[in-house]
């Protein structure tokens, strides 16, 4: 019995899914300078397209949380993307990512747009994303504004 047994636990082990490693690192890097990428050509589908495309996806800003993929989205086609809106360009900078799992990851990294030579707005930011197929998917976003001087 106790042969049976090992046989069963060996077969099971060897059977598991395997999640390639990767480099979290590199492509969230990439998945976030194609996301500006996005942004700035004017698509909004495209940047959302990060986002997990679920109620749960969560994002916190101006000390406000919002929940859900479809308000997240509204927000910014009415805030940024709308008819007469000015939409400055996006960049991502200082982007550090943590694996904590073969398909979970902390991300931290630092928004900046401009406008022409200004800069309009500043902060750092913190996602929470997760490894779905071959894209990471992120299911938290808590972005900060940096203080006006």
């Amino acid at each position: 019995m106790r042969g049976t047994w090992c046989v069963v636990v060996l077969v099971v082990g060897c059977s598991a899914p395997r999640v390639p490693l990767g480099d979290p690192q590199t492509e969230i890097a990439v998945m976030l300078a194609r996301s500006a990428a996005d942004w700035n050509k004017g698509d909004l589908a495209g940047f959302m397209g990060d986002y997990a495309k679920d109620s749960l996806t969560s994002y916190v800003s101006g000390g406000h949380v919002q929940y859900g993929w479809q308000p997240l989205f509204d927000h910014y086609r009415t805030a940024y993307f709308g008819p007469g809106k000015h939409r400055d360009s996006l960049s991502f900078d200082e982007v550090h990512v943590r694996p904590l799992t073969t398909d979970l990851a902390l991300a931290t990294a630092r928004f900046a747009l401009h406008r022409g030579d200004s800069l309009t707005a500043s902060g750092p930011f913190t996602l929470l994303l997760q490894k779905r197929g071959d894209r990471w998917q992120i299911l938290h976003d808590h972005t900060s504004a940096d203080p006006k001087p």
